[in-house]
């Protein structure tokens, strides 16, 4: 379960945060029942866990005291050196009344800052000002969201689409990339969303040829981003933060 104050928002101020380090497992948990599609294409197809030997792979990069030489890889175009978008489908079910619920996880599209607003309030996050929101969205490296999309059964192309989770990564786009705001709706809460949402996130990233990543976890879950492959405070390297003292 995802707790309210999954990843405080970046805003906040005077709280005591871990800092916490991803050390590349052997396998990020995909949903059995998962599939994906890379936008804009419209064939879907059957995602399976990668196997322990494309972890082998990259941990081989940058694990300490390593090594194996690396080679640089020939320079590609911008199209191969980028993944596409990828929008997966992690839950989907019927319920009574022959509605169909698909939980979605995207890591690209836009965002709505009053919908996203709106599910901060539902978890207890204080305000922040719309424009730097936006601001915030639209500069972040990636952008993940867990969209819920109902489909009455005897309506045709009339749609729910819900924002419940999201989650957004800085990044310097070679190295390092930091996970921020991390949030689930708390109807939504309790079914492994939250646990998904960040790893596929990962997932995004290390496809992005990002191997650090880190995050500032509220004490109240530093267990749940341990259990994710986080360590915190990895050999004493501590989080520093400077605040304006007014």
């Amino acid at each position: 379960m995802l707790p309210n104050a999954s990843l405080a928002p970046s805003s906040m101020r005077h709280l005591h945060f871990s800092a916490c380090h991803y050390k590349v497992s052997d396998m990020i948990f995909i949903p059995s029942n998962a599939y994906s599609r890379l936008m804009p294409a419209k064939k879907r197809h059957r995602v399976f866990p990668l196997r322990a030997s494309f972890w082998d792979s990259i941990k081989s990069g940058f694990l300490k005291d390593n090594t194996t030489q690396v080679i640089e890889p020939p320079l590609t175009t911008l199209e191969e050196e980028e993944p596409l978008p990828q929008e997966i489908v992690l839950v989907e079910n019927t319920q009574p009344d022959g509605t169909n619920e698909q939980i979605i996880f995207s890591s690209g599209g836009e965002v709505d800052v009053y919908e996203l607003q709106a599910l901060c309030d539902k978890v207890g996050w204080p305000r922040r000002p719309l424009t730097k929101l936006a601001a915030a969205l639209k500069n972040s490296f990636m952008v993940a969201t867990l969209h819920s999309t109902k489909k009455s059964s005897d309506t045709e192309g009339d749609n729910q689409k819900q924002l419940i989770g999201m989650a957004r990564a800085t990044s310097d786009h070679a190295f390092n990339a930091t996970i921020w705001d991390v949030v689930v709706d708390p109807s939504y809460q309790g079914q492994g969303l939250g646990k998904a949402l960040v790893e596929q996130l990962i997932r995004a990233l290390l496809q992005r040829d990002i191997g650090n990543i880190t995050l500032f976890a509220d004490s109240k879950v530093v267990d749940f981003y341990r259990n994710l492959g986080f360590e915190a405070d990895p050999e004493g390297i501590k989080g520093m933060f400077w605040y304006p003292r007014y």
